[in-house]
C-alpha cells in the first residue's frame, strides 16, 4: 500500500509540474535553431561474456585427528573473516527412540540448552555472546546437532564450552514442564499445516513402522515422556565413537587442538554407530485426508528412491532438477507458467541412511486436482520416452553446479558438506569430483535414469483437500492410471 501511495503523488506532482510548465510564456530563444543533425544508429550491444568452463570442488587442507575415545575431529582453515564455526554431530536422533519414547531426542535437544554443571542456561548464554557467538542444539531424525560461532580469538574456549555443554548437562527436572509445553505447541503448529498433514500421511505410507514413517507426537506422548527416559537417552546413544567435531573459519590450529583433545578426552566411547535401514515400500496408493472447503489441494507424489552412497545418485540428483526440482523445471513450467494450477510446485531428493525417495509437491487449485496429477504424470512419461536436449540440460547442469558451489562457500557449507560424508560413508571425491560428474550426465542418460526410477503406476498419492471436490477427480484419475504406461 506504501508504494502505491508514493506512486500516486508522484504522478501528481509530475503533473502539476507539467501543468505549470504548459501555462508558462515560453521565452524566446536568443540562439539560432540549428538544423536536426542525421540520425546516428546505435551501436550494437555487446554480447555478455560467456561463462568459465565448470571447475571440480577444491576442499581445503584439514587437519584430522581420533582421540581415544573414538572421537573424530576435523579442522578446516578457511575465509578471511575472523570467525570460527562448529559443530558437534552426535549419532543419535529420533532414529534411536523407542516405539514409547517418540520425541525423546527433541527433548533431551532443548535441556542441553538448559546449562551444565557448573553453567545455568543464564551464564551459558552470556558467555556465548560475550564471544560474538551464537549457539543452537537440535535433535534431527539421525543425529543431533549442536551448532556454534564466535570470534576467531575464542576458537578454544567455545570448543570447551560445547564440550562441556555434552559431557556435563545439567538436565533440570525444573525446566521439563516449560520445555514440553513448547514442544507441544511446535508439533500442534506443525500439524495445522495440510503441507505437514501430506508429509506425515506420505511418509507412514512408504516407511510403515520404521521411525522415519512415525507421526509428529501427541501431546499425550510428550505428557508420558519423563526426565529417567531423557537420561537414559542420554546414556546410552551420546559417546565419543558417535561424536563428530567440524570446525572451519580463521583459528590458531595448536590451540584448538589441543582445547578440543583436553575438553572432549573424558567423554565415555560410548555405542558404536547404529542406524536401522530403513526398508520403504512402493505400493501405488492413492491416499486422501479430508479439509472440507479447503480453496486448494495440497499433493505429496513420490516413490522410494536411492542415496547418495548409491553410483545413481547424481544421476537421479540432475534428473530430478531437471523435472521438477528447479525454478526451471519442466513440472514447473507445466503446471505454474502454462496452465496455473498452482504457484510454487517443486520436487526433491530426500536422503536417509542408505535409503530415500523422490516427490513432487504442489498445493493446486481444488478444481485442478486432476489436472495438475495428470500434467506431472505426463512429465514424467515424456521424460522417460524422449531424452531432453543438450540445451535443456547444460542450464540444469549449470544449475546444480552452481548450487553446489554456493553450498561450499561458506564454513557451515564446508561442515554440512564433511558430515553428509562421514554419515553416509563417502570418499572425498564425492566432493571434489561433484562438478564433473554432474557435468558428465549425458541426456541418455536422464531419460534411463527416469526409466529405471520414475515409475509412474509405483508412486504413493497423497492428497490433503475438500473431498467431496477431490474424491471424484481422483476416482478418475485412477481409471486413466490403470491403463499401460
Amino acid at each position: 500500500m506504501n508504494k502505491l501511495i508514493i506512486g500516486l503523488l508522484g504522478a501528481a506532482l509530475v503533473a502539476t509540474t507539467v501543468d505549470a510548465q504548459a501555462q508558462k510564456p515560453k521565452a524566446k530563444s536568443k540562439i539560432p535553431a540549428r538544423p536536426a543533425a542525421a540520425a546516428t544508429p546505435a551501436a550494437p550491444k555487446e554480447s555478455p561474456p560467456e561463462g568459465s568452463a565448470p571447475r571440480d570442488f577444491a576442499l581445503p587442507a584439514k587437519e584430522e585427528f581420533t582421540l581415544d575415545n573414538s572421537l573424530k575431529a576435523r579442522l578446516v582453515p578457511y575465509g578471511q573473516v575472523p570467525k570460527v564455526t562448529m559443530m558437534v554431530a552426535i549419532q543419535a536422533g529420533n532414529v534411536h527412540e523407542a516405539a514409547n519414547e517418540v520425541a525423546v531426542a527433541d527433548l533431551l535437544a532443548k535441556l542441553l540448552q538448559e546449562g551444565t554443571a557448573s553453567r545455568s542456561a543464564t551464564q551459558l548464554a552470556e558467555q556465548v555472546a560475550r564471544m560474538g557467538g551464537t549457539l543452537s542444539i537440535s535433535a534431527g531424525l539421525d543425529q543431533t546437532t549442536l551448532w556454534a560461532s564466535c570470534l576467531s580469538e575464542y576458537a578454544p574456549q567455545l570448543a570447551a564450552l560445547m564440550a562441556d555443554v555434552v559431557l556435563h548437562p545439567a538436565l533440570p527436572a525444573s525446566e521439563l514442564p516449560r520445555l514440553k509445553t513448547d514442544l507441544k505447541r511446535q508439533m500442534n503448529l506443525a500439524r495445522s499445516y495440510p503441507g505437514t498433514q501430506a508429509r506425515q500421511k506420505y511418509s507412514a505410507a512408504i516407511y510403515g513402522s520404521h521411525p522415519y514413517g512415525r507421526p509428529l507426537p501427541t501431546d499425550a506422548q510428550l505428557d508420558a515422556l519423563t526426565l529417567e527416559q531423557v537420561q537414559s537417552f542420554y546414556k546410552n546413544q551420546f559417546g565419543g565413537q558417535r561424536t563428530s567435531v567440524y570446525v572451519a573459519g580463521r583459528f590458531d590450529a595448536p590451540a584448538l587442538r589441543q582445547a578440543i583433545g583436553s575438553a572432549w578426552k573424558d567423554f565415555p566411547q560410548g555405542p558404536t554407530p547404529r542406524i536401522e535401514i530403513a526398508k520403504p515400500l512402493t505400493k501405488g496408493d492413492v491416499l486422501t485426508l479430508d479439509r472440507p472447503s479447503a480453496p486448494q489441494s495440497t499433493i505429496v507424489v513420490g516413490l522410494p528412491a536411492v542415496d547418495p552412497s548409491n553410483p545413481d545418485f547424481i544421476r537421479l540428483r540432475v534428473m530430478n532438477s531437471l523435472l521438477g526440482g528447479s525454478f526451471g523445471s519442466r513440472i514447473t513450467r507445466n503446471i505454474r507458467e502454462d496452465k496455473g494450477y498452482t504457484y510454487s510446485p517443486y520436487s526433491y531428493v530426500e536422503t536417509h541412511y542408505r535409503t530415500g525417495n523422490w516427490t513432487e509437491n504442489a498445493d493446486v487449485t481444488t478444481a485442478d486436482t486432476y489436472n495438475s496429477l495428470r500434467e506431472i504424470m505426463s512429465e514424467v512419461e515424456r521424460l522417460q520416452k524422449t531424452p531432453p536436449t543438450a540445451e535443456e540440460l547444460q542450464g540444469i547442469q549449470n544449475y546444480e553446479g552452481g548450487m553446489f558451489v554456493l553450498r561450499n562457500s561458506t564454513p557451515g557449507g564446508i561442515i554440512g558438506q564433511l558430515n553428509t560424508l562421514d554419515l553416509h560413508g563417502l570418499p572425498e571425491t564425492y566432493l571434489t569430483e561433484q562438478v564433473r560428474n554432474i557435468n558428465a550426465v549425458t541426456p541418455q542418460q536422464v531419460s534411463e535414469t527416469a526409466r529405471k526410477y520414475m515409475r509412474p503406476e509405483a508412486m504413493t498419492i497423497v492428497v490433503v483437500g475438500d473431498k467431496k471436490q477431490i474424491d471424484p477427480q481422483l476416482k478418475k484419475f485412477q481409471a486413466e492410471r490403470k491403463k499401460p504406461l
